[in-house]
Order: C-alpha cells, then structure tokens, then sequence
C-alpha cells in the first residue's frame, strides 16, 4: 500500500473511531467501535489498489452515515429537552 494511501486509510479509522464514541446509547457506540475494528482488520492485508480505494471510499459514505446519525441523535436530544419546539 502506497504511504499516501496508508494515512487516508488510518486518517478514515480514527475519524470513525471518534465519531462513533459521540453515540449516546452504550450499545450503538460499542457496536459501532466493534464493527469499525473488525471491518479494518478484515481487510488489512489487501493490495490491490482498485480494492483499495473501493473500501476507502465505502469508508468515507459510513463515516458520512455515522455524522447524519450524530447529528440527528443531537437534534431529537436537543427537541425532547425543549418540548415546546418539537410542537
């Protein structure tokens, strides 16, 4: 794997891994943390570039999928503490 290759891929791991310790619910964020790591790790030894960038780029969707979860998770905490806005 190509060095510039190798720091999107970590770069795309961390994100995710911080991303998904932001989930409210204790069974979400460690599904979530489970299922990061081992679809890494499952695919750590693949070389071939055409492959590798398939998975980086369905890494990038999932990561874009767990901010819009984040982000409405935060909207419905922020609308079920203030009732009169959910109205």
């Amino acid at each position: 794997m190509a060095a510039s290759s190798r720091a999107q891929v970590l770069d795309l791991y961390r994100a995710m891994l911080r991303e998904s310790k932001h989930f409210s619910a204790y069974n979400y964020r460690t599904y979530a943390i489970r299922r990061i790591r081992d679809a890494f790790r499952e695919n750590k030894n693949v070389q071939d570039p055409v492959e590798i960038q398939t998975l980086v780029n369905k890494a990038k969707r999932d990561l874009g999928m767990i901010r819009r979860q984040l982000g409405s998770n935060m909207l419905c905490d922020y609308c079920s503490a203030h009732p009169w806005l959910a109205a």
